[in-house]
């Protein structure tokens, strides 16, 4: 069957001497992979530059339910990217993001909410002039809801359950929970998007923190999910940067009012 959707390439890898099979996950058909010939020259059908982690593309392919390796037709750029490609910091939180979703998404069928979220993300970032270093961590957060495990943020309780999801008014019986004094950042931090991200100046120190604790809630409720070799590329990017000044939770609570309903 001919198919022409657009797709986020998440991982490349080459495959004997003169193939590379290019992961993607794609609008129309959901995660598919490809087998794709390597690119020598300029004129190839599918360019050097279109295996980047993240490049967004519009493909069209041949694609057979039976077969585990698909081909492609045609090939072009659905949105060039020069920033997210060209500047240390945005390629290495990238570099992160692409070796997260490629786990993340294994197996994932056909979910069009969750591909145009990936796409505007990917763009934003890109346009992006400042104010972007908690994009990742958003991203984990609010891919949680399309995922189908965001926390349930309305049940009262002074610990949260990351098994769960939920927050509780006793101790888990078992060791994958916050404690009361994390666990009463989760409603502001759950509130941060993209527009409002800048609001909340994280130290080195707190960012590695939450994102911990995001993989941990990831690799409790996706099969399998590993450690990721990427982590430590953001843990260099951002071990020289503090904020100027660290805000309140009256702040945040004025920034992000409880109630409202803000989306990325």
């Amino acid at each position: 069957m001919q198919v022409k959707t657009e797709a986020i390439v998440l991982h490349a890898l080459k495959y004997g001497e003169g193939r590379i099979i290019v992961n993607m996950y794609t609008r129309a058909e959901g995660r598919l992979s490809f087998i794709v010939p390597v690119p020598r020259s300029d004129k190839a059908k599918i360019k050097k530059q279109y295996l980047q982690p993240l490049t967004l593309l519009q493909l069209e392919c041949s694609v057979r339910p039976q077969q585990q390796l698909q081909k492609i037709s045609e090939a072009s750029l659905l949105t060039p990217l020069p920033s997210l490609f060209s500047d240390p910091k945005k390629l290495s939180i990238g570099i992160f993001v692409s070796e997260f979703l490629y786990h993340a998404l294994k197996g994932e069928q056909k979910n069009v909410p969750l591909f145009d979220y990936l796409r505007s993300s990917i763009e934003w970032i890109d346009g992006a002039a400042s104010n972007y270093a908690n994009f990742h961590i958003v991203l984990l957060m609010r891919m949680s809801r399309l995922l189908g495990f965001f926390p349930n943020l309305d049940e009262p309780g002074e610990f949260f359950d990351l098994r769960g999801g939920t927050f509780c008014t006793v101790q888990p019986p078992h060791g994958d929970f916050l404690l009361p004094q994390e666990a009463g950042h989760i409603r502001l931090l759950m509130r941060m998007d993209f527009n409002s991200m800048h609001v909340f100046r994280l130290s080195h120190t707190e960012r590695s923190r939450i994102l911990e604790i995001l993989l941990h809630y990831y690799r409790l409720h996706l099969p399998a999910f590993p450690e990721l070799r990427s982590l430590s590329v953001l843990h260099e990017l951002y071990s020289g940067l503090r904020p100027k000044c660290a805000l309140s939770e009256e702040t945040l609570r004025s920034a992000l009012p409880l109630g409202s309903s803000k989306n990325s």
